[in-house]
């Protein structure tokens, strides 16, 4: 009977661990889709479906600010701006992390991105941290840094 109850407690842990890891990886992907349907909301210019990605306590050090960005509808603001300046943008995640701490997560990546603004054609790359938070089921970008590249 000891056997039998060894293999079964063996069985029920190996069970709980790749369930557990199921549900990680699984929560990874929603993180990483979040991120890219950020992305697609940009290239689609839906300033609407971009925000319900935001989180409202948002901060950001852009690549280009000398000081930090606060509050969602600063970066809703600029991302409305961006979506009216800028023409046939596509940005692409390249070796990204995911890291998961209860409701908190982070993805650090590359980035490429490329398009057309003022008539002329750009393209940057640069490395990326993101900071999300889950809220009500949902992930949500409570922060963003974003260093460009030479």
């Amino acid at each position: 009977m000891k056997p039998l109850i060894t293999i079964f407690t063996v069985f029920s842990l190996f069970l709980l661990f790749s369930c557990n890891m199921t549900n990680v990886e699984a929560e990874k992907a929603e993180i990483r889709r979040t991120l890219t349907n950020m992305w697609l909301a940009v290239e689609e210019k839906n300033v609407e479906k971009y925000a319900s990605y935001i989180h409202d306590d948002y901060t950001q050090f852009g690549e280009n600010d000398a000081t930090l960005n606060i509050g969602k509808l600063q970066e809703v603001e600029g991302a409305r701006a961006w979506i009216k300046a800028a023409k046939n943008v596509h940005s692409e995640m390249i070796d990204p992390i995911i890291n998961i701490r209860g409701k908190t997560a982070w993805i650090v990546y590359y980035w490429s991105e490329h398009g057309t603004k003022n008539g002329l054609h750009f393209i940057t790359k640069g490395k990326s941290t993101r900071i999300f938070v889950k809220e009500n089921g949902k992930w949500l970008c409570i922060h963003g840094h974003y260093t460009l590249m030479p």
